[in-house]
């Protein structure tokens, strides 16, 4: 993160034109904006200028909609019970809300907003700091209240106020403050991370649906891991994600080896941000607590992968991730085990089943499988990066070979109730799947050789 700009109450910031445009129609009708949020802390640090900004005015919404009338190309409406009217100029996309603060009750899911008609309150009701700078507009003079940019230059996160008073307004923000560790290289304040842990149940009362967009957002930074470690660490992941802190034990307890928590945080940032492979790599080993087994051998975590799915889908239903998702990442945690039993030799048959069983998902499945191997040992990561690369040649001679993402039976339904006499049926699915079990072993069968196997196994039945 590039040090944010030296400045001070008053000074000036190089602003986005479009948003001094909007300050100057918004002055000319008598009323108040500022640029707030992440375009202001993005500007002070040094960031790529945004297509999206924010802003806060004492205009009310009936106002701000006037305002834009004739000059945005497109106005949107939805948020408007809060406070928010949305729009677009060009390519950048707009917000701008009237001055409120918001609060959850304790046992209700939705804030409760107020207006108000002071900037500094408004400032005072963000989540951090580093976000509750603001810039004047058309002036574009800067006004920090809360030490924004002291906070940056420290890499400190912390709150306006009281933190239990921040994250009552939104217990969410706890969630966020683990986002904004990693994502600006920021390390919590003391009273900020004691306040995480003290109200974490009130995580609860937050509904699912933002709760998945928080996690996902932190997922797919490109180093979440003090995020992660943070959200276990103050006890907020109990709420919503028990299955992570449940990792903090040890693969081997007698030889003391990684323990499987910090091996998740390592095979996620080995992933490539996606949020796919990112939530497969998260919840690969859920399934080991609950396998975990001391044997003469050591301790073992027998079918670990079949058990982890099934945590991992109920875990996805329960925070509302979309069903098609949910699939996938289920079938990767079932999956990401499968490549250790090369190392006994697969048959051509075997690279076929286990391209056919990965589908569409086969070269995220083999980045998964890549970076599960962790071993310090530098024999033992050798070994298995040689045993993957000499699959995925496998995989791509067979291919050039056959069409092993679209392999079928040599005959279809038709064919069989046509050569058999037969009308549709369970018999018709039964062949079927005995021809495609000889295409898996045999490889491509032409049709003339698959009607004489067709009729030797109508008269082995």
């Amino acid at each position: 993160m590039v040090p944010p700009k030296p400045t001070t109450q008053g000074a000036t910031l190089e602003i986005h034109p479009l948003a001094v445009e909007l300050g100057e129609r918004f002055r000319t009708g008598g009323y108040e904006l500022y640029l707030v949020g992440g375009a202001v802390r993005d500007t002070l640090i040094g960031r790529a200028s945004r297509d999206e900004l924010d802003f806060a005015t004492d205009a009310k919404p009936d106002a701000t909609i006037e305002i834009l009338s004739g000059w945005a190309d497109t106005k949107y409406l939805q948020g408007i019970k809060w406070g928010t009217v949305g729009a677009r100029k060009g390519p950048v996309a707009l917000e701008i809300t009237t001055f409120r603060k918001e609060a959850y009750t304790e046992d209700d899911r939705h804030p409760h907003v107020t207006f108000t008609s002071e900037l500094e309150v408004d400032l005072s009701r963000r989540d951090f700091t580093v976000n509750a700078m603001a810039v004047r507009l058309p002036e574009r003079e800067f006004i920090d209240p809360f030490g924004g940019v002291r906070d940056l230059a420290a890499k400190r996160l912390d709150t306006p106020l009281d933190p239990e008073v921040s994250f009552g307004d939104d217990p969410l923000r706890m969630l966020r403050a683990a986002r904004f560790v990693p994502a600006l290289g920021l390390t919590p304040a003391p009273r900020v991370t004691e306040a995480m842990a003290r109200m974490a149940p009130r995580l609860e009362i937050v509904s699912a649906e933002r709760i998945r967009d928080e996690l996902s957002r932190l997922l797919t930074l490109p180093k979440p891991s003090p995020g992660l470690e943070l959200i276990v660490d103050t006890g907020l992941a109990d709420h919503f994600l028990p299955e992570l802190p449940a990792l903090r034990l040890e693969q081997d307890p007698v030889h003391r080896h990684k323990d499987v928590l910090r091996h998740t945080f390592v095979v996620i940032e080995r992933c490539e941000p996606d949020l796919m492979l990112r939530l497969a790599a998260l919840l690969h080993d859920v399934g080991k607590p609950a396998t975990r087994a001391f044997t003469e051998d050591g301790v073992q975590f027998h079918h670990h992968e079949m058990e982890g799915a099934r945590m991992a889908e109920a875990r996805l239903r329960a925070l509302r991730y979309p069903n098609d998702l949910i699939a996938d990442v289920v079938k990767l945690v079932e999956m990401h085990l499968r490549f250790h039993s090369y190392r006994l030799g697969w048959n051509d048959a075997a690279v076929r089943r286990y391209v056919r069983d990965a589908g569409p998902l086969l070269d995220k499945l083999n980045q998964l499988v890549r970076a599960d191997c962790t071993t310090r040992n530098q024999e033992k990561a050798k070994a298995l990066a040689a045993l993957q690369d000499d699959l995925e040649l496998r995989i791509a001679r067979l291919a050039e070979e056959e069409n092993l993402e679209r392999i079928r039976p040599p005959l279809d339904g038709n064919d069989v109730m046509e050569h058999l006499g037969i009308g549709p049926g369970p018999e018709v699915g039964e062949a079927l799947d005995y021809l495609l079990e000889l295409r898996m072993e045999q490889g491509p069968i032409e049709k003339a050789e698959a009607f004489k196997l067709l009729d030797e196994w109508v008269k082995r039945r």
